[in-house]
């Protein structure tokens, strides 16, 4: 650099108006002998100007200074006179004995000489003790006690400080008045204590003189250094003056303010006028190059052109021989400068290799990025895979294919021996000769993949048409494969641990490069990181199909025959796992027929076992016959007694409640009894199409206890349909269950529909498009069995009554076309009612109902029920019920709120 600016102050120098001695020479002795102090006064030269700015900056620094000190000086006594009379008039006003002597009969004589003794102690001017009408009790002047105190009192007397500046008695003054409280807080008299004017003033009169002196001594430092530093600049500069000095340093300036490299500096012209000894190394140019147009220097044309066009350019690369040149080029006369531009070069041929290395290393951190990021967003082995595929191509290979165990797909423990089956491919082209998605593959002992899955390890094919082993898997796929352009391959086992599940093949056709160890390394990274996903979406697969085989299993497969009701049905599992929602239609004696729909919280198979569970003791308890409300409670019951179960094992958390509707149709009656615990009401579409939602008591979810269940019943013409569902249908995270309500209410909308048209209807309303929550869906439409299917008698507590009952069953029977089981019905009614007249009370009642079997009811108010025995051959009784048991193909008893009824079903012929 001392190179380039020797030369630079040489040529500027040849340039100069005015020849200019060297440094060294007799003249410039005389001139710097000449230009003593005389010079460096003198305001032509640079040192002369300095000296002048730098004096009257000095000056004006030192006024500054003496100004604000002063200023500051006075602000601070005149602070420190309000603090201190403040501090004294409240020290006084607080001292024992003044709020006692303002209380005497003569507060002067007791407070004058203390007040006088204060002041003198704390240094203030006066301290005034007055009444609250501001009435003087002392003051430094005797003759202005008992006048009125000058000054704002007004605060003081409300219980406030005031500190002012008044002009008083004794002149201009800073004071303070506090009031004197009694101990109740009432104000009973005032202190004021103040410093006047001329004291607050005095101490920055006394320090002004310093400050002076302090301000003088400085400006006398300053000029004389600012004379020092003249003469020195005055010796540097040689005498010049500032245009002199603009013409010999403006080339250096460019020079100084341009990257530190090569250096060229460009006249407006195009000849070269400067270059330092790094841009000659770098564009070789000759020796004459300075002075010479920069288009006959023999350089590229690029790099020529830009030179001599001037254009601002910044780190523009050119390549220049085998080096990469990074150019930055600015023009030299945008302050005032000369025309031309001036263009720093900096040899970045390994920079750029470098950086070509980090940008390479810096593509494969944000693959793997992504990859952790965009593989395993579902746990769904097929779709894992995919994303697999997508997240590589293009970004890493041409295509890539992944290929699993049939087990995998099914969440078992693959066995890759068996072969493999393709479940994924990408590429950048569809037409590629590959193995098609959901083609099994069988890998010969050769290839690639059949090595990697033994092995464990990945292996690279850097050119497929010299691979025997390759080819050999199928010579007429492998050879169009090589035809189409697909030249590398890499194969990478997916496995977890020593559990191998696949392999996975990335191939490039669009690069002529092969796949090497650094491409190796990052493909068996991509794929360990996708082979935990795939694993994690293989053991759901297998939990989640153990738990749906669990819930169908567990829910009705077929519902029973009955005449009472049409129904249809749905059940949709949720899509992020198995819930406890369930669903069930109950033949009863009687014709009548039962209808529960439940759901348990929660999911998982903890929630499919309750519901299981839940389901068998419905069933059981629907064998008793129970009112809907006792069936609740009895279950209510049991799911306590489950949650306790749960929580008292280690580690398992309670079931936390379930729901329940349990609904009765009686279709003689036309009669539904709704009981529900904790589950949405149910829906009721009248014949004529317009819904209801009836008013059913909501008791307490199940296994909550503590709250009996109530009961509602709904009268339902024949051809009304009743919709029972669970929360699931009408409730999610994006709608509540009043928008729900009201979306089902629209969907079930419309007369002379089918229960199946309905299910339709609603799902196609309210389905959402993935379900979090399982849906259960009934719809029954009833149906009446007619009064002339229907036949009952009362009979009196006669035995010889039932003589008339058998003739009046025999009757009936005839009349519908059941001459057949007379005996049968006979002998059934015969034992039923002469058992109700021997041990019961009150009215006897028989009917006989035919439905899909003949029925047989014997009702009468006796709440004892019959037991079956075996009776010895010398026992007189014992074998009417046995005989019953025999003859109908079911028998029982249910409790009616008046007592009993025993019934008989006998098949039709």
């Amino acid at each position: 650099m001392v190179g380039l600016l020797g030369r630079t102050r040489a040529q500027s120098t040849r340039r100069a108006t005015t020849p200019l001695p060297r440094r060294g020479s007799n003249e410039g002795k005389d001139r710097g002998a000449s230009a003593g102090p005389r010079s460096a006064l003198s305001v032509r030269s640079v040192a002369g100007q300095v000296f002048v700015l730098q004096v009257v900056i000095v000056l004006l620094l030192v006024v500054s200074a003496v100004v604000a000190l002063v200023l500051q000086v006075r602000h601070d006594s005149t602070q420190e006179a309000r603090n201190r009379s403040l501090a004294v008039a409240e020290t006084f006003a607080n001292a024992p004995g003044t709020r006692a002597a303002l209380s005497s009969p003569d507060p002067t004589a007791i407070l004058q000489p203390s007040a006088e003794a204060a002041r003198k102690a704390s240094n203030v001017d006066f301290i005034v003790v007055m009444n609250t009408d501001g009435i003087r009790y002392t003051h430094p002047k005797p003759d202005r006690i008992g006048k009125k105190f000058v000054g704002t009192i007004a605060p003081a007397v409300a219980g406030r400080s005031v500190v002012e500046e008044v002009n008083g008695t004794i002149g201009p003054l800073v004071q303070a008045t506090v009031p004197v409280e009694d101990p109740g807080g009432k104000v009973v008299g005032l202190v004021s204590a103040g410093i006047t004017t001329a004291n607050v003033g005095g101490v920055a009169d006394r320090q002004l003189p310093i400050v002076l002196t302090s301000a003088g001594v400085a400006l006398a430092l300053a000029t004389a250094g600012t004379a020092l530093v003249s003469r020195r600049l005055l010796r540097q500069t040689r005498g010049l003056g500032p245009y002199e000095m603009t013409r010999m340093y403006e080339h250096h300036d460019a020079v100084l303010h341009a990257v530190r490299e090569g250096v060229i500096i460009v006249s407006g012209d195009g000849r070269l006028v400067l270059a330092n000894d790094e841009a000659n190394r770098l564009l070789d140019l000759p020796d004459d190059a300075e002075g010479r147009h920069v288009l006959d220097l023999g350089l590229d044309a690029d790099t020529a052109d830009l030179l001599a066009s001037g254009q601002i350019v910044t780190d523009e690369v050119h390549l220049v021989g085998d080096r990469l040149l990074a150019v930055n080029q600015r023009p030299t006369d945008l302050q005032g400068g000369p025309p031309g531009s001036v263009a720093t070069l900096r040899d970045s041929t390994e920079l750029r290799a470098l950086s070509g290395r980090a940008e390479v290393a810096r593509e494969r951190l944000k693959l793997l990025y992504d990859a952790g990021v965009g593989i395993g967003t579902s746990l769904d082995v097929r779709r894992t895979a995919e994303e697999l595929a997508e997240v590589a191509v293009p970004r890493f290979a041409d295509f890539v294919t992944v290929d699993l165990a049939e087990a995998v797909l099914n969440g078992q423990e693959p066995d890759p021996v068996n072969g493999l089956r393709r479940t994924a491919s990408g590429g950048i082209r569809g037409d590629a000769p590959l193995y098609p998605v959901g083609h099994h593959i069988g890998f010969v002992a050769s290839s690639p993949q059949a090595h990697s899955l033994r092995t464990g390890q990945a292996v690279i094919e850097p050119a497929l048409g010299d691979a025997p082993g390759w080819l050999a898997q199928d010579l007429q796929r492998t050879a169009r494969v090589v035809d189409f352009g697909i030249h590398s391959l890499i194969a990478v086992p997916l496995r977890v641990g020593p559990l191998m599940m696949g392999v996975v093949n990335f191939w490039r056709s669009e690069k002529p490069e092969p796949f090497d160890s650094e491409d190796l390394a990052l493909a068996e990274e991509l794929v360990a990181r996708a082979a935990v996903s795939i694993d994690n979406a293989r053991r759901y697969t297998r939990e989640h199909t153990m738990a749906v085989t669990l819930q169908r299993s567990l829910l009705p497969r077929n519902l029973p025959e009955q005449n009472a009701l049409d129904i249809a049905y749905r059940y949709l599992p949720a899509q992020a796992g198995v819930g406890g929602d369930w669903f069930d239609v109950l033949p009863l004696p009687g014709a009548r027929v039962a209808v529960v729909v439940g759901d348990v919280v929660g999911h998982g198979l903890l929630a499919a076992a309750t519901m299981g569970r839940l389901r068998t003791a419905v069933h059981n308890f629907s064998a008793l016959d129970l009112p809907p409300d006792e069936l609740l409670g009895l279950l209510d019951e049991l799911v306590g007694r489950i949650d306790q179960d749960e929580l008292s094992e280690e580690g398992r958390s309670a079931v936390t409640g379930a729901t329940c509707l349990y609904a009765i149709y009686d279709p003689t009656s036309r009669r539904c009894t709704v009981a529900r615990a904790g589950h949405p009401p149910p829906a009721v579409v009248r014949p004529d199409g317009s819904v209801e939602f009836p008013d059913v008591p909501a008791g307490p979810p199940l296994g909550l206890g503590g709250l009996p269940f109530e009961t509602a019943e709904l009268d339902l013409e024949e051809g009304s349909r009743l919709v029972l569902y669970t929360d699931g249908l009408v409730e999610d995270r994006e709608r509540d269950i009043d928008e729900g309500l009201g979306l089902l209410r629209s969907a079930l909308a419309g007369a002379d529909r089918s229960p199946e048209e309905t299910c339709r209807a609603v799902l196609h309303a309210l389905l959402p498009a993935r379900p979090s929550d399982d849906i259960a869906l009934i719809v029954a439409r009833t149906h009446a069995l007619g009064e002339d299917r229907i036949a009952d008698w009362q009979v009196p507590s006669d035995p010889a009554a039932v003589g008339e009952v058998r003739a009046s069953v025999t009757r009936r029977l005839a009349e519908w076309g059941l001459e057949e089981m007379v005996f049968t019905t006979e002998l059934v009614l015969s034992e039923l009612v002469t058992n109700a007249i021997r041990y019961s009370d009150g009215p006897i009642r028989v009917r006989v109902l035919l439905d899909r079997t003949l029925i047989c009811e014997v009702s009468d108010g006796s709440s004892t029920s019959p037991h079956l025995r075996y009776a010895a051959s010398m026992d007189e009784g014992g074998r009417g019920l046995f005989l019953v048991a025999q003859l109908a193909e079911r028998w029982g008893t249910r409790y009616t709120p008046d007592g009993k009824v025993i019934w008989a079903e006998q098949p039709l012929p």
